[in-house]
């Protein structure tokens, strides 16, 4: 990632929030939204700018399964992990879905094409086992019909 497109984003992102009272995730997601991820980069641009340690804006980063310090793929994946898609045969789905992507949670598939990640409700317990593809949610997934996945 080229150094003044990290400077650039971290700039604008602590100029819109810095004085806002705990400004951190809302300047951590404005860094994500513009670059793809929180590059490591940006950790001791965004200490310095809030005053804090480099290990406070790493903790959050690292804390926060949101938050991502390499680009993802073309396509994200993003499987439901929490009890309610658990109890309705979501092991089953994550499965699945890490065997037909070639991938496990927290990885890009070499060619760039899919990231996997794990998430911790999608606000679709109604319709378990959920999952989100590209942006669009998708419930009652049955693994043995995955769809369209990349």
């Amino acid at each position: 990632m080229r150094p003044d497109a990290v400077a650039q984003a971290v700039d604008a992102a602590l100029a819109a929030y810095a004085k806002e009272p705990g400004p951190l995730l809302e300047i951590l997601h404005a860094v994500q939204g513009e670059l793809g991820c929180v590059p490591p980069e940006a950790v001791p641009l965004i200490a310095d700018g809030l005053n804090l340690s480099r290990a406070e804006v790493h903790g959050v980063i690292s804390f926060y399964h949101h938050f991502r310090e390499r680009p993802p793929g073309r396509v994200v994946v993003q499987v439901c992990r929490a009890e309610a898609c658990q109890s309705m045969n979501g092991d089953a789905l994550a499965d699945a879905v890490r065997q037909k992507l070639g991938v496990d949670f927290g990885q890009t598939r070499a060619d760039g094409a899919v990231s996997l990640e794990a998430v911790y409700c999608l606000g679709n317990c109604a319709c378990a086992p959920a999952m989100m593809v590209d942006g669009e949610l998708r419930g009652r997934v049955d693994p043995a019909r995955l769809g369209d996945l990349p």
